[in-house]
C-alpha cells in the first residue's frame, strides 16, 4: 500500500506542466501551464505527482517535461 505514504515519500524528480490539453479528461482543475511538480512514483505511462489540490495523482506523460 505504497499509495498511502506517496505524499511523505522522497521526490523522483520534477516536471514541468506543459499543456493541460486533454482528451478524455479535464485536468486544467489539478495542473498549471509552466508549475513545477515534484514526481512521487513514475510507471511507462504515469507520473504521480503532487497536484494543485496537494494530493497525489497520476497523470499521462505527455503533459510534462523533465526538469533537470
Amino acid at each position: 500500500m505504497r499509495h498511502l505514504t506517496w505524499n511523505h515519500s522522497e521526490t523522483l524528480k520534477q516536471v514541468k506542466c506543459v499543456h493541460t490539453n486533454a482528451e478524455k479528461y479535464i485536468v486544467h482543475h489539478a495542473l498549471t501551464v509552466g508549475k513545477t511538480y515534484e514526481v512521487k512514483n513514475e510507471t511507462e505511462e504515469f507520473y504521480f505527482i503532487v497536484d494543485n489540490s496537494w494530493k497525489v495523482g497520476g497523470f499521462y506523460k505527455d503533459y510534462f517535461e523533465v526538469v533537470s
